[in-house]
């Protein structure tokens, strides 16, 4: 059975991926950058690709640069990434990042990337089989003199699909996220709004994702 390229570009395309993943030694990177785009623009989401480990080593837990209990209560959120079809997903690449306590994307003096707009307060992570992940950080300010709740920015990245951004991460204590902001959210991937928990030495919460919803071009075919 003939299971080759059907014509010269798809051949083109084929090679240049395979060359790709030679570079890179990512599988994640190299078969995506060919991918049906989905999710509309997305300005930085390129950054999920400067992780100093490769994405597949990725595990599901990580702690953010700026985490301590030296006189801090620190957050810890997790939850569940799910298909569309209501099971769990497996093999997603979640980049995130934020603000400091002052409101600021504070970078490292070496900074390089989108390290520079994005701050060194970032982390990714990848789900397992169980479709888990989960993080600590300290909580963020919002950027001084703006009415922008506090928040906190998420890349996905899953299989057989380019990146693209879901709803930020929200408080729901949060005095800036109003009822007008609340009812003005796209809720990409689901609500991003998260109640915390004061659970003595940190506070908790949990966001599950739900892959494809309100994701504009998302495939009926994983639907």
């Amino acid at each position: 059975m003939d299971v080759q390229p059907k014509n010269r570009t798809t051949m083109k395309t084929h090679r240049i991926a395979i060359l790709f993943t030679l570079l890179t030694g990512s599988s994640l990177v190299s078969p995506n950058t060919f991918a049906q785009k989905v999710g509309g623009p997305c300005e930085g989401c390129e950054a999920i690709y400067e992780s100093p480990v490769p994405l597949e080593n990725l595990k599901s837990t990580v702690m953010l640069p700026d985490v301590t209990w030296e006189g801090k209560k620190p957050l810890g959120i997790n939850g569940t990434v799910y298909k569309a079809d209501g099971t769990p997903a497996a093999g997603v690449v979640l980049y995130i990042y934020h603000t400091d306590e002052t409101g600021h994307y504070t970078a490292k003096s070496d900074a390089k990337g989108w390290e520079k707009r994005h701050g060194s307060i970032r982390g990714w992570m990848r789900t397992g089989a169980n479709g888990f992940y989960k993080f600590g950080t300290l909580r963020p300010a919002p950027y001084p003199g703006h009415s922008d709740p506090a928040h906190i920015h998420i890349t996905i990245k899953e299989p057989g699909l380019n990146e693209y951004y879901i709803d930020e991460f929200l408080f729901d204590d949060d005095p800036l996220l109003t009822a007008d902001q609340r009812r003005k959210l796209e809720n990409r991937g689901g609500s991003g709004i998260v109640k915390l928990i004061d659970a003595g030495n940190m506070y908790k919460g949990e966001r599950n994702i739900y892959l494809g919803k309100n994701i504009p071009n998302y495939p009926a075919t994983r639907k």
